[in-house]
């Protein structure tokens, strides 16, 4: 329905204050490429660093969207079947039975219907009935290989799929599609000519303050601003995972839970596994002073 959509997100400006409605702070940059691949559209490839909001903006834009969230969550060795769709072989099993039973003939045609297949995200984005478009998201399309990169390209550059048994299936209402990626790995050129590209950014010091604080709107401002001006100190340090905002907020949400008013050694004892996820990390930090990350 692209008239409704350019009723609800008519620009730039407007997309950024609906996402901020849903607590979403996207700068003028991530804006302006959500809004292309609403109103183009056109598939947005999303990188950044672990924890700087490429999946929750998926999840923002379809709140702005009101439209449901589609999620396929990439792995090494993932296939049509857990990505597109997958046959029923239990109710297959049991038709076959079933006419065994009344002595009725099956045909493999017979078998291989539409009522005998279960969808899977991609499949379900397409068939989406709208009005407005579903959102699907292709979370950390880096850790699949170059097979499922291969096999993805017809629907980003065509807004369809081919399923052997029964034909190519259009979307009547194509899919916002999203894909994210951590560059574990470098994304071939075929499948970056389908996309929006964006990089996201770490935010600065002050926008994290507002995102966190959003996120964790029960703690103070002195709390919020000594967290993130410690994860961005801890940035600094050569650790195996860098924190993003995503643990800058899991790092406020325990600091508020037990009770801690400010960033404190103390506090930054009991709380640093919200924040750094490896023992050599830890140790790395631990060497410099707990007090270092707490006061810098």
């Amino acid at each position: 329905m692209p008239g409704d959509l350019e009723r609800l997100i008519p620009d730039v400006e407007s997309l950024t204050a609906r996402l901020e409605a849903v607590d979403y702070l996207a700068d003028p940059g991530l804006a302006t490429a959500l809004f292309l691949a609403v109103r183009l559209p056109q598939p947005l490839l999303l990188e950044g660093e672990p924890g700087v909001g490429k999946t929750e903006a998926a999840k923002a834009l379809a709140r702005v969207l009101e439209a449901p969230l589609l999620r396929l969550q990439c792995h090494e060795g993932v296939d049509a079947a857990e990505a597109l769709y997958e046959w029923n072989y239990p109710r297959q099993l049991l038709a076959i039975r079933v006419a065994e039973t009344q002595r009725r003939e099956l045909v493999e045609a017979d078998l291989f219907q539409r009522d005998y297949l279960i969808p899977r995200p991609l499949l379900r984005a397409l068939e989406h009935p709208g009005p407005r478009p579903a959102v699907l998201l292709i979370d950390e399309v880096d850790r699949a290989d170059d097979e499922f990169e291969a096999f993805l390209l017809e629907l980003l550059g065509e807004g369809s799929v081919t399923i052997p048994e029964l034909g190519t299936v259009r979307a009547a209402v194509p899919p916002v599609v999203l894909l994210t990626s951590n560059r574990t790995r470098d994304l071939h050129d075929a499948l970056k000519r389908r996309c929006l590209y964006h990089w996201i950014e770490y935010p600065g010091l002050a926008r994290t303050v507002e995102i966190i604080r959003r996120r964790v709107p029960q703690a103070s401002l002195t709390l919020a601003e000594q967290v993130a001006a410690a994860v961005s100190r801890l940035r600094s340090v050569r650790v195996q995972k860098q924190p993003g905002v995503a643990e800058a907020i899991d790092w406020l949400s325990a600091l508020e839970l037990l009770g801690f008013r400010t960033l404190d050694q103390a506090a930054v004892t009991a709380t640093i596994g919200s924040v750094l996820k490896y023992a050599e990390d830890v140790e790395e930090v631990a060497g410099r002073g707990l007090e270092w990350v707490a006061q810098g």
